[in-house]
């Protein structure tokens, strides 16, 4: 009988694999794929927002203070795109492992040389970001260089589980790397295309495929587009013609869709982070249906 209770109690308990989990807090939707990719079963990844959310604007909410508290490591793009919420999760969870300066803390922006740094710092200019383009998800290559530091983040924060963190980094960037040589190879006929964007989300892709950007809608960045800076562009179009208007799927579609009917092109949704669409359920799905969108409106 007393085998019997300790086998039922024994029984009862969690898995104590379950306890060493390592938790990871990641602001956006991709750092929280990447994290995935990277720990396995020995993280626990919570993502603060959702494809479908603007990651410049989010409540910090009780329940995302919740998290930070109980991370062991934090995530985050960097380069202020989370500038409006991230500094008071930080202050009211009290958590010093994920402090900036910490092994627990990675702005994955420093991973990267960010495009797009602006000439002059004023308010009056839209939605700046003093570092540069924050978008650094929009480039694989920006991916596979966070996917070498959150690694080593891991590892830190994590030290029994460093030879499990080599053994995935090593097989996610050998995967990665095969992805991109295909993807590039796919998106010749990409080089050149004219397009419009919306919001210049899109600096670090439009570098990688050679893509042509001849207007943005937003007449200064995060600004929504009044009807004035529409027929602007519809104008600007018929000098310089577009192939396609682009915006990300958390956007407003109602300036591309305006856009798009007058100037008799077609608007391209792309999922701009994973889970933007059903076919971008991680970061392999993200830029192959990033890269078969934009051929379908290729000449």
């Amino acid at each position: 009988m007393r085998s019997l209770l300790l086998l039922c109690l024994c029984c009862a308990l969690p898995n104590p694999s379950a306890w060493a989990k390592t938790h990871v807090f990641a602001c956006e939707p991709e750092w929280a794929a990447l994290a995935e990719e990277l720990g396995g079963d020995a993280v626990a990844v919570f993502s603060a927002t959702a494809a479908l959310q603007d990651p410049h604007h989010i409540q910090a909410r009780p329940s995302l203070i919740a998290h930070v508290r109980r991370a062991d490591l934090l995530v985050c793009t960097g380069a202020e795109l989370e500038i409006g919420w991230l500094p008071l999760l930080l202050r009211r969870a009290g958590n010093p492992r994920i402090q900036p300066g910490q092994p627990g803390y990675l702005e994955a922006a420093t991973a990267v040389a960010l495009l797009d740094r602006p000439a002059r710092l004023d308010r009056a200019e839209g939605d700046i970001h003093p570092q540069g383009n924050p978008h650094i998800q929009t480039g694989p290559r920006n991916i596979a260089r966070v996917a070498k530091v959150l690694a080593q983040h891991l590892e830190q924060v994590d030290p029994d589980h460093a030879d499990l963190y080599r053994q995935r980094l090593a097989d996610f960037q050998q995967r990665w790397q095969a992805a991109i040589r295909r993807w590039e190879a796919k998106a010749t006929p990409l080089q050149g295309l004219p397009v419009v964007i919306q919001h210049r989300g899109w600096v670090y892709m439009d570098r990688w495929l050679g893509l042509q950007v001849v207007a943005t809608l937003e007449p200064k960045p995060g600004i929504p587009p009044s009807t004035h800076d529409l027929v602007r562009v519809l104008d600007q179009l018929r000098q310089s013609p577009a192939q396609a208007v682009l915006r990300a799927a958390y956007q407003d579609p109602r300036p591309a869709q305006w856009l798009a009917d007058r100037a008799k092109i077609p608007e391209v949704v792309l999922p701009f982070t994973v889970g933007g669409d059903e076919r971008s359920a991680d970061l392999f799905g993200l830029f192959d249906d990033t890269i078969d969108r934009l051929l379908a409106v290729a000449p």
